[in-house]
């Protein structure tokens, strides 16, 4: 059996505890047929019967025969989330920010995936670049959705320029074959001055809108720039003049895809309204926020928390101080609901910082890449009072710990005053300013 898959865990009560399965068996087969990762076995296990093939930590194989429900589960978790290795990005994308991390992090960020299961399972986006027709037609048999597509251009040859791979140009074909499918998808597009933008950014937008509204949603996210680029594609960030261009473009499409289809359909990130100086769009103009983990309506969705939260606080005059961290970017923001907070609560002194990003560069203004070292060296010598907020953006999201490996403990020890981490809601903003306690 080329396959086996260690059991991590048996859940108490389940079929698996009652037939004996234990931690540290392996699973090697359903049915006679090997387990390739996590979707075939769900798969497989989904009938009222079913033949387990499974060898015991002492070599002895057992062959069990399960009557069950259908689509109930054994109560079986794996050491491998996946049940199989994570296939890696095979392209040179001339915006990957992994290319432009400084030298001396852990070497999981420097892991370039592009494996279409954990577009599934974790929502990634994917270039597609790494499937194999197999891939595909598994994922239209076992109709996986949604499917999230890192498309930046369908021009067949700027893609493969953008990608730096000479397959990438049959985006479109693949595309179509999940729109047939009826497979449910979403699209990005990280936008590169003066390579996808403009009329090049038209007929993306023009060619995709084609496959709503399978293809559920269009993000348009500008590049990111760190400092260190050095022997990478000349890029330049994006001015507030591009901006508004970018945004007239895409509030353009969205008006055509409302009159078809009744949705948006193509997104601007927060980002593009933020340097462009103009409003963020009204609540329902985000489609149900389908686009939120790409920085699309994270604001208008915090702004939108905040004031339900902040109508039903009748507010004191309790006394003390506490310290908000966030980046260049969203500090303007966060400057309006702090001084909304204190007409309500004006005995409480906020203090807003702005953390510059020293570790990445200056050019990186986003909250969620700010790292505890920076933030606590333009700390230094500035009151912060009882309690420090940080967005879980920050943080790792299956640990406690910086971009820069500083864990929160060893952050929280150089502060020496409680630390609050915003659960990335306005309601838990308003928490955090007023005394809440963290939702373990």
């Amino acid at each position: 059996m080329k396959h086996e898959h260690i059991v991590k865990s048996v859940e108490a009560e389940s079929i698996a505890e009652e037939l004996g399965i234990e931690t540290g068996d392996a699973i090697l087969a359903v049915n006679n047929q090997e387990i390739e990762d996590i979707f075939d076995y769900q798969y497989m296990i989904n009938e009222e019967y079913i033949e387990l093939l499974v060898r015991k930590s002492d070599g002895e194989e057992w062959l069990l025969e399960i009557e069950k429900d259908y689509d109930e589960d054994l109560g079986i978790e794996f050491e491998n989330s996946l049940m199989d290795d994570y296939k890696s990005c095979h392209n040179k994308c001339i915006f990957c920010f992994i290319d432009q991390n400084p030298k001396g992090m852990r070497d999981t960020i420097y892991f370039k995936d592009d494996d279409s299961r954990l577009s599934f399972l974790q929502g990634n986006y994917i270039t597609l670049t790494n499937m194999k027709e197999k891939d595909i037609e598994r994922i239209i048999n076992y109709h996986l959705a949604p499917i999230n597509i890192s498309v930046h251009a369908t021009n067949p040859e700027l893609r493969c320029k953008m990608l730096n791979n000479r397959f990438a140009g049959t985006i479109l074909d693949r595309i179509r074959k999940f729109y047939e499918a009826d497979i449910p998808m979403n699209g990005q597009v990280v936008l590169c001055k003066g390579v996808n933008d403009g009329d090049e950014l038209r007929r993306t937008i023009s060619d995709l809108l084609e496959f709503a509204p399978v293809m559920e949603s269009l993000s348009v996210v500008p590049v990111g720039l760190s400092d260190y680029r050095e022997g990478l594609y000349p890029l330049e960030p994006f001015q507030s003049e591009d901006a508004c261009k970018v945004i007239d473009i895409i509030e353009e499409y969205q008006k055509k895809a409302m009159d078809r289809y009744g949705i948006h359909f193509v997104h601007a990130s927060d980002e593009w309204y933020i340097n462009a100086g103009r409003e963020f769009p009204e609540a329902d103009r985000y489609d149900g926020y389908i686009q939120l983990e790409n920085g699309v309506g994270m604001m208008r969705l915090l702004l939108e928390e905040f004031e339900e939260a902040y109508q039903e606080l009748e507010g004191d005059s309790r006394e003390y101080e506490v310290s908000l961290i966030t980046g260049v970017l969203a500090y303007e923001s966060f400057v309006e609901l702090a001084r909304r907070m204190n007409i309500k609560f004006p005995n409480i002194k906020i203090h807003v910082y702005k953390i510059i990003n020293d570790f990445f560069g200056h050019r990186i203004t986003v909250t969620g890449l700010l790292t505890g070292g920076d933030i606590i060296r333009q700390l230094k010598g500035k009151p912060i009072g009882k309690r420090v907020m940080i967005s879980n953006s920050m943080l790792k999201a299956d640990e406690d710990i910086f971009l820069d490996d500083m864990t929160l403990d060893a952050f929280q020890q150089a502060l020496q005053v409680e630390v609050y981490i915003v659960k990335s809601n306005g309601a838990d903003f308003v928490q955090g300013i007023i005394g809440g306690k963290n939702n373990e």
